[in-house]
């Protein structure tokens, strides 16, 4: 079931599995602020029943990043420009930022998993949505880049925190500062992808994953995911207490004499 379909951003439903694609192949699905808006709906229009949500880029490309054409004076059409963002109030600005971070923040939500399927370039704003989910599942061909900070930009559509998670500071502050490209076998080596797989077969062991997420009773991996998430900013003590509790929910639902 199609439940969105717009400005390059198309989302399926299918039970427990939902689908979004970045559908500018002929741009590689280079991002424009009309495009994170459809991201950000596409999150708001979940069904209750969705478990994983896979997302994936049409064409060779996963996503080249953000469309060059936002750093023109003129913009998009009928959109503010950078240059014109530039122009307002720190609050203005940070309302703008915050708003395209909206496109990249409801891929860790708890109640779903989310698996990014990526291929060829994701770049700058593509790798950032790539790291904005829960696990990558990366063709061989993968080129990861963060390339804001040569643009004389950072990263800001919330991809700083989940590089340093995944790889540690220094070599984050590295990929970074550099720009450089992050293939296929760094990737999986340092914790970016979690499977690498020939391009032919991107599809298929996503497919394999996400079947494989759905084993597990919902509750439980919900319960799971959530004490992985929490455990970075907890002690040991904290951690062991918080496993406690997720646990004592789990034997009462099971039980059957839970909330």
């Amino acid at each position: 079931m199609t439940l969105l379909d717009k400005d390059g951003v198309r989302l399926v439903a299918d039970g427990a599995v939902a689908t979004v694609t970045l559908d500018r192949p002929a741009k590689r699905n280079a991002q424009t602020f009309a495009m994170w808006r459809a991201l950000a709906e596409a999150g708001r229009l979940l069904p209750g029943e969705v478990r994983v949500v896979v997302l994936r880029g049409e064409g060779q490309s996963f996503s080249a990043g953000l469309d060059r054409q936002a750093f023109t004076p003129e913009g998009f059409d009928g959109e503010p420009s950078f240059i014109d963002l530039a122009r307002g109030s720190d609050a203005e600005v940070d309302t703008a930022i915050a708003g395209y971070q909206e496109a990249f923040t409801w891929w860790r939500r708890s109640d779903i998993v989310s698996i990014a399927a990526v291929q060829g370039h994701a770049v700058g704003a593509g790798f950032q949505l790539a790291l904005a989910c829960d696990l990558r599942v990366c063709a061989d061909d993968v080129q990861f880049a963060m390339r804001e900070t040569s643009l004389g930009l950072v990263p800001d559509l919330t991809g700083t925190h989940p590089l340093v998670s995944l790889v540690g500071y220094a070599r984050a502050l590295e990929i970074c500062a550099t720009g450089r490209f992050v293939r296929a076998e760094e990737a999986e080596r340092t914790g970016l992808a979690n499977l690498v797989v020939p391009a032919a077969e991107l599809e298929a062991a996503t497919a394999d994953l996400a079947a494989a997420l759905l084993a597990a009773p919902r509750d439980a991996v919900i319960e799971t995911k959530a004490l992985l998430r929490g455990a970075v900013d907890r002690t040991y003590d904290e951690q062991r207490a918080a496993e406690r509790a997720a646990q004592t929910r789990r034997l009462r639902d099971l039980a059957g004499i839970g909330d």
